[in-house]
C-alpha cells in the first residue's frame, strides 16, 4: 500500500496537470461542436449539428488535405536537413558551440524571426536588393506572400524542435557499430541505412512529431507570408472565432484537427517504441 501510494503521489501532479490543460480543454471544445451559434458569439446551451454541415464542404475538405499535404512535406525536408545537421553536431569537437547556435533562437520572439525574413525576403528586402545591385534583376522577385515562403520560414522555424531530439539520441549512439559494418564488407550508404537510421528511428519519429503537430495547426506563418492562397486550417479556426464569431464551427474543426494530430502522435509513438526494441 506504501508502494502504491507512494507511485500515486509521483504521478499526481502531471495527472492533475494533463486533465487542467489537455483532457478539460478538449472536452470543452468538443462539446461546444454539438452546441448552436450564439447571435453576436459564443454558444447557446441547445444541442445542434449545424456545424458538422462543414465536412460535406468541398472547400474545406481542401484545405484539410492542403493541410495535411503540406505538414508532411515540412516535417519531411525538415528531418533531411536535420538528421545530418545533427549527425554533424555530435561528431564534431565544437558540439557545445554549435548546440549553443541552436539553441539561440529561442531566445528571440517568434514574430521577431518572422518578421525578420519578411525583412529578407521583401519587395525592397536584403535579398532583392543585393540581386539589383549585382544586376541579375531588374524588378523585384515576389519571395513572400506565397506557399514557397510558408514552406521556408516553417521549415527555419522547425528545425530547432528537429535537431535537438536527434542530438540526443545520435549521441548516444555506438559509432563503433558502423565501423564494424564496414570491416564486415557494407559500404558507407549501407551502413547510413542499415546500421545508423534504424538505430536513431526513436529520435526521428519524436522530431517528425515535433516538426508535424505545430505545423498541423500553424496560424501565424501562413497569415503573415502565405497570401490568399495559403489558408490552412489554423487560418480557418482563427477567421471563425474572431470574424464569423461561430464558435461551434471553429469548435468542430479544431476537433477534427486535435483528432488528426493524436492518430499521428499515436503511429509515432507505436513505432517508436518498435524503434526502442529494435535499438
Amino acid at each position: 500500500m506504501t508502494r502504491d501510494k507512494r507511485g500515486l503521489n509521483y504521478t499526481l501532479p502531471i495527472t492533475l496537470w494533463l486533465t487542467i490543460f489537455f483532457l478539460i480543454p478538449m472536452g470543452i471544445v468538443l462539446v461546444y461542436s454539438f452546441l448552436k451559434k450564439g447571435l453576436y458569439g459564443g454558444v447557446e446551451l441547445e444541442l445542434s449539428f449545424q456545424a458538422f454541415k462543414i465536412f460535406f464542404n468541398k472547400m474545406f475538405l481542401k484545405i484539410v488535405f492542403k493541410t495535411i499535404l503540406m505538414s508532411l512535406g515540412v516535417t519531411f525536408i525538415t528531418l533531411i536537413i536535420a538528421v545530418p545537421t545533427a549527425y554533424y553536431i555530435v561528431r564534431s569537437k565544437y558540439k557545445k558551440i554549435y548546440i549553443y547556435l541552436i539553441i539561440i533562437p529561442f531566445w528571440t520572439n517568434f514574430l521577431i524571426r518572422i518578421y525578420s525574413w519578411m525583412a529578407i525576403l521583401g519587395h525592397n528586402g536584403f535579398i532583392n536588393l543585393f540581386l539589383k545591385k549585382i544586376g541579375l534583376i531588374d524588378t523585384s522577385i515576389q519571395f513572400l506572400y506565397n506557399t514557397g515562403a510558408v514552406i521556408l520560414i516553417s521549415i527555419y522555424t522547425s528545425l530547432p524542435f528537429a535537431i535537438l531530439p536527434l542530438y540526443a539520441i545520435i549521441d548516444k549512439f555506438d559509432f563503433s557499430l558502423m565501423d564494424a559494418a564496414r570491416d564486415l564488407g557494407a559500404t558507407n550508404k549501407e551502413a547510413f541505412f542499415k546500421i545508423f537510421l534504424p538505430n536513431i528511428k526513436s529520435g526521428i519519429i519524436t522530431a517528425g512529431i515535433f516538426t508535424f503537430v505545430p505545423m498541423l495547426g500553424s496560424y501565424v506563418i501562413p497569415k503573415l507570408v502565405g497570401g490568399v492562397n495559403s489558408i490552412f486550417m489554423g487560418n480557418v479556426i482563427a477567421r471563425q472565432l474572431t470574424e464569423t464569431r461561430n464558435w461551434p464551427l471553429a469548435a468542430t474543426i479544431s476537433s477534427v484537427l486535435i483528432l488528426i494530430t493524436m492518430i499521428f502522435v499515436l503511429v509515432g509513438s507505436v513505432n517508436r517504441k518498435r524503434g526502442d526494441n529494435y535499438g
